[in-house]
């Protein structure tokens, strides 16, 4: 029995929304998660049949029909449980069987090599834009901690030891310094990835005149990868080795962190630990003792990313072109799946640090991180030599400590005496101002260096850094605007062509 023309009419209005809806707002493109190989190929059926019937090499009746059997096809594949090939070829084998013979057209100009360069390159961009914003999250978590803590002063240590004070929110910084450069890592990564192989053929394109750039423009990228052998055979290594190394470098700076916190659980009285909770665990023997598990966690994951990055080097070294070994992006978007719990497990410590302010100060004035200033404030007021200050406030510490005082519990008089040894004079600073030198609270705020710790300059820079994520934000959405336009153009360019075939 032959079925009614509105039936056929609804079947192909039904297949082509499907398409359709795989792109809309609120779709997978949207909200982050990641599409398989099936999707790109359908993508790229589509620009390719748009493209081929625009320029002529695919005459339009023909190319209507074959553009709805590629919506069926994809529509197919989008039902609940339903098989999603990752290889073209079964996909054609599927829409020839559709549309006939002649829907291999559709593959004019193309080869499963471009393809998959394709391909790579869209899942790539997609897993660097769902990192960048895993990235900002944590970073804006960051910036948020630092602007409560400007005037928490805390010990700062080098070679493990307690070397000068500073403030929280000053290291805070340092570290959101390093995720900035991430950031601009994952910017400049993005640029090179988001460049279209499509119509590379091969490796030396091929007698019919692609519309190579009428591709990239469907397909959301920005331009094309010219050289076709590049295309290709090189470029992909650098593509995922670039996006690798970024998510590498920033899970070292995440991992310092990590071991910085970790560090304070050596000491019977931390002045940096985490919220009881869900991050934190009672061990099973010893009831007095709480694991810091979150942030072995993190740490290993941190190792992961650099390992899974690692691993993507190994895949391209020692290769000759041509080869797949470089040119899938599975193992750095492993990498990148790894980052987003990282940061996003990061982000969770931010949230439940605990900071002893009054600990903190203790830790500072326990030892002679001061003695710089010490040195500093001779040379700034009394014209002595840094080295000879350098010298009398190695003697003062060595005083203090031989002693078991504290900086400020040295009587001015030995000081006095100490420095009449190393300088063969009289000590230039009175009794108040030697103490002074000696406060935490003066060296820090007193400091007078661009970047420095001192309140002005923290809050001028925690600005600049908000300002900064803020562009970054915005460069994120600008980018999926893009793509979701390039998706609308391509839906109704595609939807159009298909809508003409005849039944």
């Amino acid at each position: 029995m032959k079925t009614p023309m509105p039936m056929l009419k609804h079947s192909l209005v039904m297949a082509i929304s499907l398409v359709i809806g795989a792109a809309a707002p609120g779709s997978a493109a949207e909200s982050g998660a990641r599409h398989d190989d099936f999707y790109t190929i359908g993508e790229m059926n589509k620009a390719s049949i748009v493209m081929l019937q625009e320029k002529g090499i695919v005459p339009k009746p023909l190319a209507a029909k074959i553009a709805k059997g590629i919506a069926e096809v994809i529509a197919e594949g989008d039902q609940p449980g339903a098989k999603r090939p990752n290889d073209y070829l079964i996909v054609e084998a599927r829409l020839t069987a559709l549309a006939g013979p002649d829907a291999s057209r559709v593959h004019s100009g193309r080869s499963r090599q471009d393809m998959l360069s394709t391909t790579e390159r869209m899942k790539l961009r997609e897993g660097l834009l769902n990192i960048f914003e895993s990235l900002n999250s944590s970073r804006d978590k960051l910036q948020t901690l630092a602007s409560k803590h400007i005037e928490t002063i805390i010990p700062a240590y080098t070679h493990g030891v307690q070397a000068q004070p500073t403030t929280l929110a000053h290291y805070l910084l340092a570290l959101a310094a390093s995720l900035e450069r991430d950031g601009e890592r994952l910017r400049q990564a993005y640029t090179r990835i988001n460049l279209s192989p499509l119509g590379a053929a091969a490796l030396g394109t091929s007698s019919f005149a692609i519309d190579r750039a009428r591709l990239a423009a469907l397909l959301g990228f920005d331009g094309i990868v010219e050289n076709s052998y590049d295309a290709n055979h090189v470029s992909p290594a650098e593509t995922n080795t670039e996006f690798a190394s970024a998510l590498a470098i920033s899970a070292l700076a995440i991992g310092h962190f990590v071991q910085d916190i970790q560090t304070q659980y050596h000491n019977p009285l931390p002045w940096f630990t985490l919220q009881e909770g869900r991050l934190t665990g009672i061990s099973s023997i010893m009831p007095q003792k709480r694991n810091p598990m979150a942030l072995e966690r993190v740490r290993t994951l941190c190792s992961m990313v650099i390992g899974d990055a690692q691993t993507t080097f190994f895949m391209a070294h020692n290769s000759t072109t041509g080869m797949f070994d470089y040119r899938f992006a599975a193992q750095t978007l492993q990498a990148a799946e790894k980052a987003s719990s990282m940061y996003k497990l990061f982000g969770d410590l931010l949230d439940n640090l605990v900071i002893n302010r009054d600990r903190a100060l203790a830790e500072v004035e326990a030892d002679y991180s001061t003695m710089t200033e010490v040195a500093d404030i001779l040379q700034r007021e009394a014209n002595v030599p840094f080295r000879i200050g350098h010298h009398f406030a190695s003697e003062l510490t060595n005083y203090g400590r031989a002693r078991g005082k504290r900086p400020t519990e040295i009587p001015y008089e030995e000081a006095v005496r100490i420095y009449k040894e190393v300088a063969g004079e009289k000590l230039p600073l009175t009794e108040s101002r030697f103490r002074e030198s000696m406060s935490p609270q003066y060296m820090v705020f007193g400091s007078r260096g661009r970047g420095g710790p001192q309140s002005e300059e923290v809050t001028r820079m925690l600005a600049d850094h908000r300002q900064r994520l803020g562009a970054d934000g915005e460069w994120v959405k600008e980018r999926r605007t893009r793509l979701e336009d390039a998706s609308a153009t391509l839906q109704r360019e595609f939807t159009q062509l298909a809508s003409t075939a005849s039944n």
